[in-house]
């Protein structure tokens, strides 16, 4: 008896994968020509040397940012994505047009966002189209990067000092070390492969909890190369668990494991998995609210981006499991992005001022981008799809 239930259990845990697997397959037929025409329109209504930033619904209203914005990568780097599912030759030209409005990106130094800014955008140009002026570009912004490296804290330093924070390092910090490690391996410095390695292993010992989950910012003295304080900027408080931050770490971790095989890092992913995953606080459609401690109904908010950051992660955190855990952490990815294929999340045409995913949200304590189309959300529910389509489908 105990044989034949597990026997059906079997059958239909493979049946609900092969359904799945269709559905998503179904959804990209709808979302790729979708995207080609949204991102068309939102290419036609951005004005050359800006990016679109974001739209909220509420008050109809499209906003842009000039390239120096953290997100200005992300626009072009989401076109190449439509130009890999789409194929199409007129989403390519507007891809290569705003990447190299981002050229002069490659030298700056203000702050740590150059993994966004660059390797985005540059790093899917390069890998589509193997030009190597794209790769010099890669380089650079690498080398640029390397200027914000603190060694009294053994970590890049993400903002400059203000009055509230003296030597902030954000968890997001981990998502620009990809830029880092891909330029040590592809012609750039040695030292950047260090200097990655060595802010991944000091935001393990610093940034986490017990439990997996992550301190949005770790404040740091400079000259003692002592923590200060650990804080939030855009979580709910400073002990709470910040969606976003959490799917950064999850998917800066399972990146730094792709490159250096380091059991290290691939227990550090799977312990934010399983966190993520297990969260009492996770909605049925596993579109986390913008914190996961929000226990307030008057705050909870969606973050479809933190749950498109969170699949995509999970897509490739499979790909290095054990058949257990890929089949858990598939089919969550499974889960959010067909949920992110839904009309709640989804643009139709012509909605949304030209972006695909609604609900998200930039930051609630500041009451920016609340409950609003978002140029990350698309860049990485994109990046799910492409991503499935290469290795699942």
């Amino acid at each position: 008896m105990r044989l034949q239930f597990l026997l059906l259990l079997f059958l239909t845990s493979i049946i609900n994968a092969q359904t799945k697997q269709r559905e998503i397959k179904e959804l990209l037929t709808k979302v790729v020509p979708l995207a080609v025409q949204q991102y068309t329109r939102l290419e036609k209504a951005t004005p050359d040397s800006s990016m679109p930033r974001s739209f909220t619904a509420k008050n109809n209203s499209l906003v842009f940012s000039d390239i120096k914005w953290w997100c200005s990568g992300f626009f072009p780097g989401s076109l190449w994505y439509i130009y890999e599912l789409s194929n199409n030759a007129s989403i390519k030209k507007m891809a290569e047009k705003r990447t190299w409005e981002l050229a002069p990106m490659q030298y700056f130094t203000e702050n740590h966002d150059l993994g966004f800014m660059i390797y985005c955008p540059f790093g899917n140009a390069y890998r589509l189209t193997k030009d190597s002026s794209y790769k010099s570009i890669i380089h650079n912004g690498a080398k640029s990067l390397l200027t914000r490296y603190r060694p009294s804290i053994q970590s890049i330093q993400s903002w400059e000092s203000s009055s509230r924070l003296s030597c902030p390092v954000i968890i997001d910090n981990m998502m620009n070390l990809e830029l880092l490690y891909w330029s040590s391996l592809n012609g750039g410095s040695p030292t950047s492969r260090e200097i990655a390695i060595t802010h991944a292993n000091t935001t393990i010992k610093n940034h986490f909890r017990s439990d997996f989950s992550s301190y949005h910012v770790i404040d740091y003295d400079l000259q003692k190369g002592t923590i200060l304080k650990k804080v939030t900027w855009q979580g709910l408080n400073d002990s709470s668990s910040w969606a976003r931050g959490q799917s950064w770490g999850l998917y800066g971790f399972t990146m730094m494991y792709r490159f250096t095989k380091n059991e290290v890092y691939l227990k550090q992913a799977q312990g934010i998995a399983n966190y993520l995953s297990s969260h009492p606080n996770l909605p049925a459609d596993k579109i986390p609210y913008w914190d996961y401690n929000v226990t307030d109904d008057k705050m909870n908010f969606r973050d479809a981006s933190a749950g498109a950051i969170m699949a995509s992660a999970l897509l490739e955190l499979a790909r290095y499991s054990t058949k257990a855990d890929r089949v858990k952490y598939l089919n969550l990815a499974e889960t959010i992005i067909l949920s992110l294929g839904k009309s709640e999340y989804l643009s139709i045409d012509g909605e949304s001022g030209g972006f695909l995913i609604k609900h998200n949200v930039g930051s609630l304590p500041h009451k920016s981008e609340v409950d609003a189309s978002l140029t990350y959300a698309d860049y990485y529910f994109l990046e799910c799809l492409q991503r499935y389509k290469k290795w699942y489908l």
